[in-house]
């Protein structure tokens, strides 16, 4: 009688097969709960340190506010230019700070949780990154620009956040700074994205102080010492009222005659003024000079505000005022001292001589 052999159960009805399920599921939720807790820490991680950043640089425009006795950040313009600019700074360093701990908290949660993952697939991940990063090191070249120039931007003070400034590729008020990037707003709301790295030159127009150049042309026939009193009048008038005087820095002055041509005598006027006041200046006084003008009875061929730059620019730095040097020191003569002619060759007195005249000769 032969013997039929019985067939091995199904390995689902197997206690190890099941046991093996339940590893699995075990280790999972493992994975997954250390997954969570990366990601919960690096958000909470992330929260603290913004925490810290935001609170010392509250800490630091709050104390610049109470030293200068004020309430808003746009008051510090009255102070001292220092405390604009430290604001200005912080902020900015705030922002940059933020951003550097985003992405860095970022990269090291990914890093654990490919870790936790996949344990084997770090060593060679970090194979795979050094080979990459040898084929895109050329192509990184940009983005390392990007980052030491802006680091540097920043560092020294170059751009802060509220800043009008010309980076060459826009002008405009700084929204934003990155170690990447910088955020330009400029006068027709259109926000531009410059690259630190594209910035070779840097204007800013909110660091000291700002010139108002006007250059008042007038008919040829007009009385210019009239015209150069009524001028300066009026700007003293305009530095004197309680409005505007808080936004002049010094007196005007009347630089004087600056062109001929002609149907037209130009003279320039300069007041010195606040860095984020001179446009608002600017207007005020052209529309006072305007009105002060009419009531001589000149006509005006034009009324214009001048920006220097190249070589004028340079000399012009100093406006009217001469520079100041010191005099050279004169020997005293001494006493009893007698002048005596310089002595000349014989064939030169011979040839005074035949011409009639000798020198010291009197009529």
């Amino acid at each position: 009688m032969n013997s039929v052999p019985l067939e091995d159960p199904p390995a689902i009805t197997t206690a190890t097969f099941w046991q093996s399920v339940g590893d699995f599921f075990v280790s999972a939720g493992w994975n997954v709960l250390t997954v969570v807790c990366i990601i919960v820490g690096a958000f909470l991680l992330v929260w603290i340190l913004r925490f810290v950043i935001h609170r010392v640089v509250n800490r630091i425009v709050n104390g610049a506010k109470n030293k200068a006795n004020v309430d808003d950040t746009q008051a510090l313009e009255r102070s001292p230019l220092a405390s604009v600019r430290l604001v200005q700074r912080t902020r900015t360093l705030g922002s940059i700070l933020s951003n550097i701990v985003n992405v860095t908290v970022v990269i090291i949660a990914l890093l654990l949780i490919i870790n936790v993952l996949a344990p084997t697939a770090l060593g060679s991940l970090t194979l795979l990154t050094a080979a990459v990063g040898a084929g895109l090191g050329f192509g990184a070249q940009n983005i390392v620009k990007d980052v030491l120039n802006g680091i540097f931007i920043v560092a020294e003070d170059q751009v802060g956040i509220g800043d009008v400034v010309d980076l060459g590729l826009a002008t405009g008020i700084v929204e934003y700074v990155s170690v990447r990037v910088t955020h330009v707003r400029d006068v027709n709301g259109t926000l531009w994205y410059v690259r630190n790295g594209e910035i070779t030159r840097i204007g800013n127009l909110s660091q000291g102080w700002s010139r108002v150049i006007l250059d008042l042309s007038v008919a040829t026939d007009s009385d210019i010492d009239e015209v150069e009193r009524v001028m300066l009048d009026t700007a003293k008038g305009l530095a004197k009222d309680p409005k505007w005087r808080t936004r002049i820095i010094e007196q005007p002055e009347v630089w004087g005659l600056e062109s001929i041509s002609g149907d037209a005598l130009v003279i320039r006027l300069v007041i010195k003024t606040r860095a984020n006041a001179k446009d608002d200046v600017a207007r005020e006084l052209r529309m006072r000079l305007k009105h002060a003008i009419d009531e001589m009875g000149i006509s005006l061929p034009s009324l214009t505000a001048v920006m220097p730059s190249g070589l004028e620019g340079a000399q012009r730095v100093r406006g009217a005022n001469p520079p100041r040097t010191r005099p050279n020191p004169v020997a005293p003569a001494a006493e009893g001292a007698v002048w005596k002619p310089k002595r000349t060759s014989k064939k030169k007195t011979t040839s005074g001589d035949e011409s009639g005249t000798t020198p010291g000769a009197t009529s």
